[in-house]
């Protein structure tokens, strides 16, 4: 699971580095073009973690939903290419109605961690997948940055980050498959009333005989 945060990373920051790119030229200043990607990335994802123990249900497989996430990526990725360049003919707002553009897909990428940590056998893991997830993105920075830019465009490194989301989905569904695994017990951002059920099921159960799912407790 560990590659499969660190193609996540990669894919995210490749994405980034060309919105900014469509950005300056189509809001003509490099400090605004900052401005609003900093501020719906860095939004997005932190709604898009926080959304997500909200509207998907833990009992989900978690490998299905990160899959799915991540083809929502790189189908959002495909439609941000198209739009941001018909940003330019908006007469008011284009910061806005750029920021608005970006934010679907970055919502996305906040939930990729999330849905992956579902995933994890043990709680210790996250550290793991985050500093995957961290060094991917370091590497999605310098691969855009000093070679996909350079030697092609924007439109080919789009390509190049859906098909690594393509890449990470098809092998997320090959670990579900291999796994078998429909149902998570330890869902790594539990809702108020998981933790509550959990509490429930730990205080019910006999002294040393606890549940399959009351080995981690959540406060």
């Amino acid at each position: 699971m560990l590659l499969l945060a660190a193609g996540s990373g990669v894919a995210a920051l490749i994405y980034e580095i060309v919105w900014f790119q469509l950005l300056e030229l189509v809001l003509g200043s490099t400090a605004i073009s900052l401005a609003v990607i900093l501020a719906t990335f860095m939004g997005g994802t932190c709604l898009g973690s926080l959304l997500l123990p909200r509207f998907v249900s833990a009992r989900r497989n978690p490998l299905r939903v990160y899959a799915a996430i991540e083809l929502g990526i790189g189908v959002l990725g495909m439609v941000v290419l198209l739009l941001i360049p018909l940003v330019g003919g908006v007469s008011n707002a284009r910061g806005i109605v750029a920021a608005a553009c970006l934010l679907p897909p970055t919502l996305l990428m906040g939930a990729t961690l999330p849905a992956l940590a579902r995933a994890a056998d043990d709680v210790s893991q996250l550290g793991f997948l985050y500093g995957a997830n961290i060094a991917g993105a370091v590497f999605g920075c310098l691969l855009s940055g000093f070679y996909l830019l350079r030697e092609f465009d924007v439109t080919t490194a789009t390509y190049v980050a859906m098909a690594i989301n393509a890449t990470v989905a098809a092998a997320a569904l090959t670990l579900r498959s291999l796994w078998g695994r429909s149902v998570t017990c330890h869902p790594a951002f539990p809702s108020r009333d998981q933790r509550e059920r959990l509490r429930t099921v730990q205080e019910s159960a006999p002294s040393g005989h606890g549940s399959e799912c009351g080995a981690v407790s959540y406060s």
